[in-house]
């Protein structure tokens, strides 16, 4: 088999929220995205996508172009060789970066092909360790709401069946702790104490912020604090692990394997968040996951749950899927919550086909 040709578009997703109609803090926001269709000798076609170019979003769609060029002729089904022809092509231009998020998009194409052309699905060729993966509600408890919106998003996601959340501290302007508390505690009276809640800070605190604000949120319950500093930071990550009872995940942040390492190494997380775009796709996502289970970690994933429920229920270690929908519409149709839980099925590959209605309406160029 060989990949003959390719179709990569730019386009514009609105970030709106569809689980509890929160209103965003920016008006008409949207993501620019780049997808791609790579094209085989044998008819068969593999999709990805890749974004957080922002501005550059149109160089993002050349660079996929222009490494898509240098896969035609290959053998999709060995990512490994593609990989390697991708580092020898970008001149010292890697890792991280633009090139990294165009592997991404190429990568997830060659998954897809090669559960197409075996007929399985990714999470099977990757694992197979469970077929359904619980998934947390994300994006409508955000930092920019009221606290009576925020407990009207709460209770709405509680009666569409969520049985995890994550809502963000970190307030805007000039909270204080009381602030910040009171919002957490909204936030928990109105799911109640069995519920899963997460909180993500997005690395607005400093280490001795995080440690003094997460003390006293000890007693809120929360699952996880989420990058509550510097994503590079970390022996002022690992500081605050050790000084908290609460779990930290981190690592969305990061690019390719070997910031993982470092990461890992330094004991700075208790539980490893992996962006399947920033970390340049299927093929090393999977390393980090690896990566991960050695140092008895659990992994959850970062955005585009349409791919990442594969991933998250492939390894032994998955904990749970982000559930931010930004990509749904993409689709013509995605895999269904069940009972908290994300249910996947045989199809092939990622089991996707992109929507050419939604193509019309969202492209860019």
């Amino acid at each position: 088999m060989k990949i003959t040709g390719f179709q990569a578009d730019m386009l514009s997703i609105p970030e709106d929220d569809p689980l509890a109609n929160s209103p965003s803090p920016e008006r008409d926001p949207m993501r620019p995205i780049v997808t791609l269709r790579l094209r085989t000798d044998q008819g068969i076609e593999g999709i990805g996508l890749s974004f957080f170019a922002g501005r550059l979003t149109r160089a993002l769609r050349e660079a996929v172009a222009a490494l898509c060029e240098v896969a035609t002729g290959m053998d999709p089904l060995r990512p490994e060789a593609l990989i390697a022809a991708f580092h020898d092509a970008a001149g010292g231009s890697d890792p991280g970066g633009i090139f990294t998020l165009a592997c991404a998009a190429i990568d997830l194409a060659l998954w897809d092909i090669k559960g197409k052309t075996l007929g399985q699905p990714v999470w099977k060729l990757l694992g197979g360790t469970r077929n359904r993966v619980p998934t947390y509600a994300s994006g409508s408890l955000r930092r920019g709401l009221t606290d009576e919106r925020a407990e009207t998003a709460a209770k709405r996601l509680l009666a569409k069946g969520f049985t995890e959340m994550k809502m963000q501290l970190a307030l805007p302007g000039r909270p204080t702790i009381s602030d910040e508390l009171r919002r957490a505690r909204i936030v928990r009276e109105a799911i109640g104490p069995d519920i899963r809640l997460m909180c993500d800070i997005n690395q607005r605190w400093r280490p001795e912020q995080a440690i003094d604000i997460g003390r006293k949120l000890e007693d809120i319950g929360f699952f996880w604090l989420e990058d509550v500093t510097a994503a590079d930071d970390y022996a002022g990550l690992a500081r605050v692990s050790q000084a908290l009872a609460t779990p930290i995940a981190g690592g969305e942040y990061l690019w390719g394997i070997v910031p993982f390492r470092h990461m890992i190494e330094a004991r700075s997380v208790d539980v490893v968040m992996i962006d399947l775009v920033r970390v340049g796709g299927v093929t090393p996502w999977i390393k980090v996951a690896a990566m991960a289970q050695a140092f008895n970690l659990p992994v959850v994933s970062h955005l585009v749950p349409e791919f990442h429920a594969h991933l998250i229920a492939a390894i032994p270690n998955g904990l749970t899927v982000e559930y931010m929908p930004w990509m749904v519409k993409l689709f013509r149709e995605v895999p269904p919550i069940e009972k908290g839980e994300i249910a996947l099925t045989d199809a092939p590959g990622f089991g996707l086909a992109f929507d050419e209605a939604a193509f019309a309406r969202f492209r860019t160029g």
